[in-house]
């Protein structure tokens, strides 16, 4: 099981910013996509973002051209850089490893943080 630790969020007014990262316990052999989801109040959990060891991305609608994903140089850790928030954007941020593919999420989760944009 890979253990996956998340940077806090936080409160943040619209229009601000904020970066999250995940740090992941170790890389499993053959998984090599990490990435980002969400549950806001009353909600599924839906889609943020996810990246591939080779860089290949992929986003949600709602967040392309505000949000960034990247990995770091070790390959086990994760960041998301969050633009222009909305208070649409408020959810629990889960980081999500240990998957393959682009189209189910990994079996491995942090234990989320909050992301709160609100004036």
């Amino acid at each position: 099981q890979v253990q996956l630790v998340e940077s806090r969020g936080g409160l943040v007014q619209p229009g601000g910013s904020l970066r999250l990262s995940c740090a992941a316990s170790r890389i499993i052999l053959g998984t090599n996509v990490m990435g980002w989801y969400r549950r806001a109040p009353g909600k599924d959990r839906e889609l943020v973002a996810l990246i591939s060891s080779a860089g290949i991305t992929k986003y949600a609608d709602s967040v392309k051209g505000r949000f960034t994903i990247s990995r770091g140089s070790a390959q086990n850790t994760v960041y998301l850089q969050m633009n222009n928030l909305k208070p649409e954007d408020t959810a629990v941020y889960y980081c999500n490893g240990g998957g393959s593919r682009f189209d189910r999420p990994g079996g491995s989760w942090g234990q989320g943080t909050q992301v709160t944009v609100s004036s």
